[in-house]
């Protein structure tokens, strides 16, 4: 009996957990707190006038529209790498959208859940071009500026390691500390996820200075988070994800979704952007919720392209962050 009762009172202790409001405190608040980065160009950075954009923004700004109806809802609060867990487990931000890497400990001992990917990355290299590298074998004994709190940190023992090879760690507490060692030469190699490297490049007047290297050591899938306890929040954020991947998907743009609403003939698409079915109250949103996050965001395409494509001073292609349709590995599960 004994036994049954710390059972019902773990159930219980769950039921509770599952069913906090979070959806609800947001619209009370009027905002979404959403922890992003100290500053990475092209995934979250504030500009002159303090004003936050990137792809990891965009998510923020993504559940901004589809919970509060207005993108510009958001408070940014940046975090660094050690501090970004425990900012979200307190409550202090609703959403973690900080260039963060899902793992298995990440997932299951910190009290938090990962609603997906919105950019498959790896770590890599760079060097000073005028050391003449070609490959990260040729790295023994280097110095190695490092962000503290990260998988960078245990990928890159792994690999030297691996390749019988040496190096000197010096760490820092953010990323523009590291930045700033790498480029007044208080280390020999910069390591991050390469998309990271690309973005930090792009803040030197003469990129052409620094090489980054072929080798990718890591999988680095980025995604948002959020606490572990109420299941409804966590649903709301994972197909917030799935509603920008869908509409790349179907061809919806910020530009056409109106059409897209009015005459579309396929049954996904009016899903979708809540002309039939329950997809938004599944989640705890109303039927035009998704619609709203692709007119005011846009696709996951739309939002690649304005960030860290290849119009942008980062360049980056979409390689295997492309649909599963067009030779990538970005897929969303279906709205049905």
């Amino acid at each position: 009996m004994k036994r049954l009762l710390k059972l019902s009172a773990a159930a219980a202790l769950v039921a509770t957990l599952s069913t906090a409001g979070t959806i609800d405190d947001v619209k009370k608040a009027g905002v979404v707190k959403c922890g992003v980065s100290t500053g990475l160009p092209g995934f979250a950075e504030a500009d002159s006038k303090g004003v936050w954009r990137g792809l990891d923004v965009d998510f923020c700004r993504a559940v901004a529209a589809a919970v509060l109806g207005d993108a510009k809802k958001v408070k940014y609060v940046p975090l660094n790498a050690k501090e970004r867990f425990t900012a979200l487990t307190s409550g202090e931000i609703d959403l973690l959208s900080r260039n963060t890497t899902w793992t298995n400990t990440r997932d299951t001992t910190l009290g938090i859940n990962f609603a997906g990917v919105n950019y498959y990355d790896g770590q890599g290299f760079m060097v000073p071009a005028s050391l003449g590298i070609k490959s990260a074998k040729e790295l023994d004994g280097a110095s190695v500026c490092i962000q503290a709190g990260t998988t960078t940190e245990m990928n890159l023992a792994d690999y030297f390691r691996a390749n019988g090879m040496k190096f000197k760690g010096i760490t820092f507490d953010t990323n523009d500390q590291v930045d700033k060692a790498f480029f007044a030469g208080r280390c020999d190699i910069l390591t991050t996820d390469q998309s990271g490297l690309y973005a930090t490049r792009t803040k030197v007047e003469d990129p052409s200075k620094y090489v980054v290297l072929p080798e990718i050591i890591s999988k680095e899938p980025l995604g948002p988070s959020v606490r572990q306890g109420d299941d409804q929040w966590f649903n709301a954020v994972k197909w917030i994800l799935n509603a920008v991947i869908t509409a790349e998907e179907k061809g919806i743009t910020s530009k056409n979704v109106d059409d897209a609403t009015k005459n579309s003939g396929d049954p996904e698409t009016r899903r979708l952007l809540g002309v039939e079915g329950t997809m938004g109250a599944n989640v705890g949103l109303d039927a035009d919720a998704f619609k709203r996050v692709i007119k005011q965001v846009g696709n996951y395409a739309e939002m690649f392209e304005a960030n860290v494509g290849k119009n942008t001073p980062l360049k980056i292609e979409r390689g295997v962050n492309a649909l599963w349709s067009k030779g990538g590995i970005m897929y969303s599960p279906p709205f049905r």
